[in-house]
């Protein structure tokens, strides 16, 4: 199985940020037919922690590796960490780039949980990827199918959009299923 431990906005912040990628550039290549792999808004999550391909007999631990991460989060912080979409950056160059937009607020909040998060799949020896944790939402990949003076514009466009603040209220373990059309099936859920 592939996992993954992510946040996921809420629907109006979605519709917030999907409105304004569609005034960007990418939006209209992609109303233009140009294949430049606009996230779904049904699938727009902040990735806290990848783990790769796990098997299914580890899912119990891995269940309660994120679900004692997300105990001590509570139990850490007063109330859940408010946050907002907003900003922008790019990530690779040439047919590896990725166009993602920021997030603001107590962003800081979502560091320490990837760090509790990891720090659990760690002790337990299980799969993650331990690359640096930077809060953002992959919102296109349009590697070389967009001038890169286009894909800049968009990437200065969003570092002037700021989003609805919203509560990040669940840490949710995540499937992704790869392909033409991916897929994402909710296995478990804790709050923070």
């Amino acid at each position: 199985m592939r996992l993954f431990a992510a946040v996921y906005p809420p629907a109006d912040a979605v519709a917030d940020l999907t409105a304004q990628i569609d005034r960007l550039r990418v939006g209209a290549a992609s109303r233009a037919g140009t294949n430049v792999r606009l996230a779904d808004p049904e699938h727009l999550h902040l990735t806290l922690a990848f783990l790769g391909e796990v098997e299914e007999a580890k899912l119990v631990e891995v269940e309660s590796a994120l679900g004692l991460a997300a105990q001590w989060f509570r139990e850490g912080r007063p109330a859940s960490p408010r946050l907002r979409l907003g900003g922008g950056g790019r990530f690779g160059r040439g047919r590896f780039t990725v166009l993602w937009v920021d997030v603001r607020g107590e962003a800081d909040a979502l560091s320490v949980l990837a760090r509790l998060i990891r720090s659990r799949l760690r002790a337990n020896r299980l799969p993650h990827d331990d690359k640096p944790f930077r809060a953002h939402l992959t919102v296109a990949r349009p590697g070389d199918r967009v001038d890169r003076a286009d894909v800049e514009a968009d990437r200065t466009t969003l570092d002037g959009y700021e989003g609805p603040e919203w509560p990040a209220t669940e840490l949710l373990l995540m499937r992704s299923h790869l392909g033409p059309r991916p897929r994402y099936d909710r296995l478990a859920a804790w709050p923070i």
